[in-house]
C-alpha cells in the first residue's frame, strides 16, 4: 500500500491564536509519526487569518526538534518570495540539525493575494515566469560547491535536500517533469486539472540523480469521524473556509454549523463544491472506500492527507481513521 502523509496549515480556530495553534501542530506531527505517516509538511501562506505557517521555515524547524523519525518539510515554500540563497541557507541549517528528515516542495504561487505578493517581495520582478530557473538555481546551490563557486549557501552547500515539485496545473507537471523531480499535485483545493497534470507529468519525466523514475503524490482532504453525519458536520468547517475566501473575507477556522441556503448563494456552494470535488468525508468504512477510489483514479504513489478540523481532539481522530484506512486497504478486500 501506498505511503501516507501529512499536509498541515498550522490552522487558527476562531477564538485561539497562532502560538496555540503551532502546539496542536507538534502534537498532530507527533501522533501523525506514532501512526506511521511518512513525512509531514507545512505551506507558505500569507495574511491569511486562519493559517499560521507563514514563516515555514520556522515551524519546521520546530516541528522537527518535537519528533523524532517523521520526515519533515515544506509543501511548500512559495520560491518567487525569496532568493533561492536565502532558502538554500534555511534548508541547509534544518539539513544540519535534523539530518536525512527534511523535504523541501517548492510553488510558484504567491501565497496569497498580490497586494500581499508586493509587499513580500518589495517588487514582482522575481515573478513566477523565472520558477524553474530559480529551482535550478537552489538545486544548485544546496549541491556539492563547484570549481570557482563565488557564492556559497553555508550552511546549505553540499546538503543535497531533496527538492519537490508543487503544483496545481500543468505548469508544475511539466517543470518536474523536465528536471526528474518528484511531484505533489494540490488536488485538495485545484482538482481540475488533477488527471492530466499526472498524465503529463508521467509521461515526460526525464530521470534524474536526485529520482530515477517518476513519483506523485496527490493531496486529499481527509475528514474522517466515527459516523457518516459527525464527519459532515466536522467538514462544514472546511467549507465555510473557502466560501469566505471566494468572498474576500477571510477569517478564522470557524466551527462546524449546519450550511442552509441562507448561508451561501448557489454560486458560492457551486464553487466550493468543485474546489472540494474529491474530499473523502465519513465514517471509517466510508473513508476506507473513497480512499480506494482515489488511488484508483489517480494511481498516485503516495497521499498527502489534510483536514482543518476545527476542533483538535477531532482533527487527531480523524488522522488515525485515515491510517486505520490505509491499512485496511493493504490488508486487501478480504480482510478490509
Amino acid at each position: 500500500m501506498i505511503p501516507f502523509s501529512v499536509l498541515d496549515l498550522a490552522p487558527i480556530p476562531a477564538g485561539s491564536n497562532a502560538a496555540q495553534a503551532f502546539r496542536n501542530s507538534l502534537d498532530l506531527a507527533r501522533h501523525a509519526e506514532r501512526l506511521g505517516y511518512r513525512r509531514y509538511w507545512v505551506a507558505e501562506h500569507h495574511n491569511i487569518p486562519g493559517i499560521a505557517s507563514a514563516a515555514t521555515a520556522v515551524v519546521i524547524g520546530y516541528l522537527a526538534g518535537g519528533t523524532r523519525t517523521i520526515r519533515v518539510g515544506a509543501g511548500g515554500i512559495m520560491l518567487p518570495n525569496h532568493s533561492p540563497l536565502v532558502i538554500a541557507e534555511q534548508f541547509g541549517t534544518l539539513e544540519s540539525l535534523y539530518p536525512g528528515r527534511i523535504d523541501l516542495g517548492l510553488g510558484r504561487a504567491p501565497g496569497s493575494d498580490m497586494r500581499t505578493a508586493r509587499a513580500l517581495r518589495r517588487d514582482l520582478q522575481s515573478n513566477a515566469e523565472r520558477f524553474p530557473q530559480d529551482v535550478m538555481e537552489l538545486q544548485a546551490l544546496l549541491g556539492p560547491v563547484q570549481a570557482g563557486q563565488q557564492v556559497c549557501a553555508v550552511p546549505g552547500a553540499g546538503t543535497e535536500v531533496p527538492l519537490w515539485i508543487l503544483g496545481s496545473s500543468l505548469f508544475g507537471a511539466q517543470v518536474a517533469a523536465a528536471l526528474g523531480l518528484p511531484f505533489a499535485f494540490a488536488s485538495h483545493f485545484a482538482p481540475d486539472a488533477l488527471r492530466e497534470a499526472l498524465h503529463v507529468y508521467r509521461t515526460h519525466f526525464q530521470p534524474s540523480a536526485q529520482l530515477a523514475q517518476p513519483h506523485a503524490m496527490v493531496g486529499v482532504n481527509v475528514f474522517a469521524a466515527d459516523t457518516d453525519d459527525e464527519a459532515r458536520f466536522l467538514f462544514t468547517s472546511l467549507q465555510q473556509q473557502f466560501a469566505n475566501l471566494y468572498r474576500g473575507t477571510p477569517v478564522q477556522i470557524q466551527p462546524p454549523r449546519e450550511l442552509g441556503d441562507d448561508y451561501w448563494s448557489p454560486a458560492e456552494r457551486a464553487a466550493v463544491d468543485r474546489t472540494l470535488a474529491h474530499a473523502v468525508v465519513g465514517a471509517p468504512d466510508t473513508v476506507r472506500d473513497k480512499l480506494a477510489a482515489f488511488i484508483e483514479l489517480t494511481g498516485a504513489d503516495e497521499l498527502m492527507v489534510t483536514a482543518s478540523i476545527f476542533e483538535h481532539r477531532a482533527r487527531l481522530r480523524s488522522f488515525e481513521i485515515a491510517m486505520d484506512a490505509r491499512h485496511a486497504l493493504a490488508r486487501g478486500p478480504a480482510l478490509a
